[in-house]
């Protein structure tokens, strides 16, 4: 399946709703393969990297013994023609140069570029809590779902980036702060104060659609309510709903990859909620690293141009310090409670 935030599906929407508009098409960028021409000295050729390109949904990041290969027959069926496309450079090398003789680097995605700048490794998943909530993990070997859940992105270092998506996140403890009428900090005092479960109140925070599962039309649903119910339990359900959901993301991508994680890591702003980072592991059952906060997509980038200007086979070395590796006892009926929901409520969308 071919979701809506992919290129391919924009093109075809466009292609669709205004036809005069793609018959003019003759090249397709992404925003950073704009940026990046733009950056370099006239007569540059357009340039991308895997990572990006992986997201479009017409280039096949396996192909040429991974170097990946535009599949132009797909760009064609969804724009109704063929277009021009940048040429692919290989993670590391020199893409380009200013009109001064600087360098410039491939470039590339934002979770790409993430990954790059905290070095993941084989057997890391990433859990990143923003807007949206995404589990990413680096490999060796291409991951191809055909329901689209789990995308199979391509990495900035040469190897692979499968992830899944969600798009109900951080706004979850956002909402729920407003609803109760405090600050974030009040949030999580409130959320630690209640006993794991939340007195039986379990919420699907599916307030705006929900891309994982796929219920775009779904909305959010509070079970389990009472007279009894504290704004204490309302706090916690809010964290532990967001937990689960992240959890359900990764174990599709554990089961997509076959790789149980060696390490979970989880990174972005609401990761500075200690309730957050206190029932992290208690809900998804295992250790979780909090990396310190850090601006971890513009550390790949510069490691990516530390890496053009080194001219090596591999990236240089770029190691992760501080890591806060917090563990707590499983509350496996958290995650059970959640799953009965949402299998309760699938017919409702």
């Amino acid at each position: 399946m071919l979701v809506a935030s992919l290129t391919v599906t924009k093109l075809r929407w466009l292609r669709d709703a205004e036809p005069d508009a793609a018959a003019r098409v003759h090249r397709v960028l992404l925003p950073h393969d704009y940026v990046s021409l733009h950056a370099a000295a006239p007569g540059t050729t357009p340039f991308t990297d895997r990572g990006d390109a992986s997201g479009t949904g017409y280039f096949d990041a396996a192909a040429d013994g991974g170097a990946g290969a535009w599949r132009h027959d797909l760009l064609a069926a969804a724009l109704g023609h063929d277009a021009e496309l940048p040429r692919v450079v290989a993670p590391g090398a020199v893409a380009a140069r200013t009109p001064s003789g600087a360098v410039i680097a491939a470039g590339t995605g934002d979770n790409m570029g993430a990954a790059l700048g905290m070095g993941l490794e084989p057997g890391d998943v990433l859990l990143s809590v923003g807007t949206s909530g995404v589990a990413s993990a680096v490999g060796t070997v291409p991951v191809r779902d055909g329901s689209g859940t789990v995308t199979g992105f391509a990495d900035a270092a040469g190897g692979y980036l499968p992830m899944v998506t969600t798009m109900n996140a951080a706004g979850i403890l956002d909402l729920q702060a407003r609803w109760l009428g405090v600050d974030h900090d009040e949030l999580a005092r409130l959320a630690l104060e209640a006993a794991p479960g939340a007195s039986g109140v379990t919420l699907l925070p599916y307030y705006g659609g929900e891309r994982t599962p796929n219920r775009p039309t779904a909305q959010g649903t509070w079970h389990g309510l009472t007279p009894a119910t504290t704004r204490a339990d309302l706090a916690r359900a809010a964290f532990e709903s967001l937990l689960c959901s992240l959890g359900e993301a990764m174990d599709l991508l554990v089961a997509a990859t076959g790789a149980p994680p060696r390490r979970v890591l989880m990174v972005g702003g609401a990761t500075r909620s200690p309730a957050l980072r206190a029932l992290a592991p208690a809900v998804l059952g295992r250790p979780v690293a909090f990396p310190p906060p850090g601006e971890y997509v513009a550390l790949g980038a510069a490691r990516q141009a530390a890496w053009a200007l080194a001219g090596t086979d591999a990236p240089p070395s770029w190691p992760l310090p501080g890591l806060e590796t917090v563990e707590a006892e499983p509350t496996p009926g958290v995650r059970a409670a959640y799953a009965a929901l949402r299998e309760r409520t699938a017919s409702w969308t």
